[in-house]
């Protein structure tokens, strides 16, 4: 018996969410949140407020679900890392996620670096907080060396605010790095830093 596959969803309402939400990310360049309405947004991408409507409840509604779509984006990104050794797919992890936001630059400058939004800085963080938790727990599943004395709760809040802190000033400092060499700059300071103490 074949299992059917998701129904696709229609191009053109593909489309309007993406007019949608490019609408509501050059207001955020100009406007504060607060000063943001569905009218502005509806007038900004061309189409009526009954048609926002039809696809979010609200303004909040609207963000949590492109938040919801980032990390789902990243997720499919790590899903495609192929099997290698640990230091490798670090590297490869680190790589893949920073052309994901270099790609994305305007997105990711207005929602993490403007300080204006905090739902997609702190999606993120959980994101980094379960990657980082998964590596530390293979290292020290691995790990035939004596660990440094660090709980793992504050390696894995330093490790996930180390990394989210240098994407926002990435980002606020135009990119002056390319993701490779940052990737690589990164991937280098993670070396430096032993495994933490499974206590």
């Amino acid at each position: 018996m074949s299992v059917k596959s998701p129904p696709r969803t229609d191009p053109r309402v593909l489309r309007t969410r993406q007019l949608i939400r490019d609408a509501f990310i050059d207001l955020l360049q100009e406007h504060e949140l607060e000063k943001i309405t569905v009218n502005r947004i509806a007038e900004r991408s061309t189409i009526s407020r009954v048609t926002f409507y039809l696809h979010y409840r609200d303004i909040p509604d609207l963000m949590e679900r492109m938040a919801d779509d980032m990390i789902n984006e990243i997720h499919s990104i790590l899903k495609e890392v192929p099997d290698q050794p640990q230091a490798e797919v670090d590297w490869t992890i680190l790589l893949r996620i920073l052309e994901h936001i270099a790609d994305n630059s305007k997105f990711y400058t207005v929602l993490l670096a403007s300080k204006r939004v905090s739902v997609f800085t702190e999606r993120l963080m959980n994101l980094m907080v379960e990657l980082i938790t998964k590596r530390a727990e293979s290292r020290i599943a691995s790990s035939t060396t004596p660990a440094v004395n660090v709980p793992n709760d504050i390696a894995i809040w330093y490790g996930s605010s180390a990394f989210i802190g240098t994407i926002v000033c990435w980002l606020r400092n135009d990119m002056p790095y390319t993701p490779l060499y940052l990737a690589k700059q990164l991937s280098l300071l993670f070396r430096l830093h032993q495994t933490p103490s499974p206590t």
